[in-house]
């Protein structure tokens, strides 16, 4: 049960969208109001939820708020946390899901003392099935993690890590979604070459993966032991992940987590 009257979102993108969207199915009791520039996502964001309050003004907003989730594109941090300075007070909770914005930007530009938490979203929140990781600056409390992780895990799971481990986190679950669609498309694609019409090659390999992944959930149980399950000897399946690992597939994806980890030092300026 969350425990905050007031949450107000500065910026109504999408994934202000999914968070608001799993609050209001919650039902969390809360108030809720969208600071947003466009008067054309206005609109749409008030036909779609009439109960959530929208408005130009982003100080207005969060002035209102008792946690103000900044969720507007990192290259307009610096404008937003130089405007809403004024209202953020200690009282405050501010929530960023601002990527590669590391939480003591957000105290120099707002105030040393400001309770800061740092929320990593992946777009799959977008339909309830985010996965989320958390870390809280200088000045946020355990009780500000607490509140931050039952707001994020109506959009899916939230789990908490280090600020040091976000670059990890934005290489692995917020690109990962990329690398499984990538995935996704070549299973069909090999569907189709093997003679699969391209409709049922798709839906075959989607609920594969979907399947797949919810046994992992599911199960408990460590991937390794799953596919050993799979893997008859001298089988089809053994023949196939013989071929994945002579294309080296365990070190390519490996080596793509690490060259969006590597990328997102780079933007951040470490």
């Amino acid at each position: 049960m969350l425990t905050v009257g007031k949450i107000a979102f500065i910026g109504g993108g999408n994934m202000a969208e999914a968070i608001l969207q799993g609050l209001l199915r919650e039902e969390a009791g809360v108030g809720i109001c969208v600071a947003e520039i466009s008067p054309k996502r206005r609109d749409e964001i008030t036909a779609r939820f009439p109960k959530v309050r929208v408005v130009a003004d982003a100080l207005e907003a969060a002035r209102w708020g008792d946690v103000v989730i900044l969720a507007v594109k990192p290259q307009q941090a610096a404008g937003v946390l130089d405007l809403l300075e004024p209202v953020i007070t200690t009282d405050k909770l501010v929530i960023s899901i601002m990527a590669g914005i590391q939480s003591s930007k957000i105290e120099e530009n707002l105030a040393p003392d400001c309770r800061v938490v740092r929320a990593m979203p992946n777009t799959p929140a977008l339909i309830g099935a985010g996965a989320t990781a958390l870390c809280a600056g200088r000045k946020a409390s355990a009780g500000d993690l607490d509140l931050a992780q039952k707001i994020f895990a109506l959009i899916g799971i939230a789990v908490r890590v280090e600020e040091k481990q976000m670059d990890a986190v934005t290489a692995l679950s917020a690109s990962g979604p990329a690398y499984v669609f990538t995935f996704i498309e070549a299973l069909s694609d090999a569907g189709v070459k093997n003679g699969l019409p391209r409709e049922v090659a798709a839906r075959l390999a989607v609920q594969t993966v979907l399947g797949s992944a919810r046994m992992v959930l599911e199960t408990g149980e460590h991937p390794a032991l799953l596919k050993e399950r799979v893997t008859s000897p001298g089988g089809t399946t053994i023949a196939g992940l013989h071929a994945l690992e002579s294309g080296s597939f365990r070190g390519v994806v490996m080596d793509a987590v690490e060259a969006a980890c590597h990328r997102s030092k780079e933007l951040a300026g470490k």
